[in-house]
């Protein structure tokens, strides 16, 4: 069935490598292609084109055809043939386009992929990865710059993740699709191919477990937390906010459903603050259910309210307007002033 393989790193390399998360990523999945001939990614120009973003780029050249498929435009018809390759034993690995095509295949999402395992007691596993990437940033016009990720982590039987560095990328995905639940995992488009992030990935030395939130920056006077996109932001902020005599600690969630609010909670037992940022509007949002959660678990230790930095609760608006709409650092930062000032 497997074509031949191209090695992804050539022996004599060193298994550190300068990575892009877009790299990253392909390296990732061609990784799990590699070791389990059971993984097959499927989507719309994942194939020859290498996908919208070249994340599959050069994948169907070395495993072919018939272990990345390029697909109809029909996000249900995507969703639904992997559920099926699922239940006979394969690991498929589906691209969305863009999160704002993902709403076809919702229902076969919500419907199939979240219960099968629990409608059958067990019996049946269905391993699936759904790729999305997500957020704005990209100067894109409607349904091409979103944050849907709410919606899913509310369905009980799916997993949802993000990563935010190359690292991470090279991990998680691996991990995602070796992981016997369906994962929703997504991207931050906008840092892709963004250069200021490339570093250094050990691609022989395993990284921490998938569904485990990381304190990436230690601090003393306030606790970020974001995901995804969100999380250089935040970091970007720190690093003003140093400059001006004030310590934050950025926490990197990884996992959005389960959440690990573990380190959160530990983080504001100690600086009494917590802003909580999202590209994603407020309302019934991940950084809704941080709120409250750290609310219940430190109320006694909060010197101030829990406050939050998204998106407004409005449709994503037009490419010219959307450096509005995003939390950017400036909006960070400001929402810090109000926690240290309350």
């Amino acid at each position: 069935m497997a074509a031949p393989v191209k090695s992804r790193v050539d022996e004599t390399a060193s298994a550190v490598q300068k990575l892009t998360i877009g790299k990253a990523l392909n390296l990732g999945l061609r990784a799990a292609m590699e070791a389990d001939d059971k993984v097959i990614v499927l989507g719309e120009d994942v194939g020859k084109l290498g996908g919208v973003f070249r994340i599959t780029d050069g994948l169907q050249k070395d495993f072919g055809e018939q272990r990345v498929l390029d697909t109809p435009l029909a996000e249900s018809g995507i969703i639904g043939t992997a559920v099926g390759l699922a239940v006979r034993g394969f690991r498929p690995v589906c691209e969305i386009q863009f999160e704002g095509f993902i709403f076809p295949g919702f229902d076969q999402i919500s419907s199939q992929l979240a219960k099968l395992h629990y409608r059958t007691q067990g019996r049946v596993k269905v391993p699936v990865v759904v790729r999305v990437p997500f957020g704005g940033g990209i100067g894109a016009v409607e349904h091409h710059s979103e944050s849907p990720e709410s919606l899913f982590s509310h369905i009980p039987g799916l997993r949802v993740v993000s990563c935010a560095n190359p690292a991470d990328a090279y991990w998680m995905i691996q991990q995602a699709i070796a992981c016997d639940d369906p994962v929703l995992f997504f991207e931050p488009k906008r840092l892709y191919h963004n250069g200021q992030l490339k570093s250094e990935v050990d691609t022989a030395t395993p990284g921490g477990p998938l569904f485990a939130s990381r304190v990436v920056r230690q601090g003393t006077d306030c606790t970020v937390v974001a995901y995804g996109p969100s999380v250089k932001v935040c970091l970007d902020a720190a690093a003003a906010a140093s400059e001006e005599g004030r310590s934050l600690e950025v926490i990197d969630l990884r996992t959005i459903s389960p959440l690990d609010l573990g380190p959160v909670f530990e983080s504001v037992r100690r600086t009494g603050r917590l802003v909580a940022v999202s590209e994603a509007s407020s309302e019934s949002s991940i950084t809704s259910e941080i709120a409250a959660r750290v609310q219940q678990e430190c109320f006694y230790s909060l010197e101030a309210p829990v406050l939050r930095a998204t998106g407004f609760d409005t449709p994503y608006p037009p490419s010219k307007l959307e450096e509005h709409f995003l939390p950017d650092l400036d909006r960070v930062l400001h929402t810090v002033d109000r926690a240290m000032g309350w």
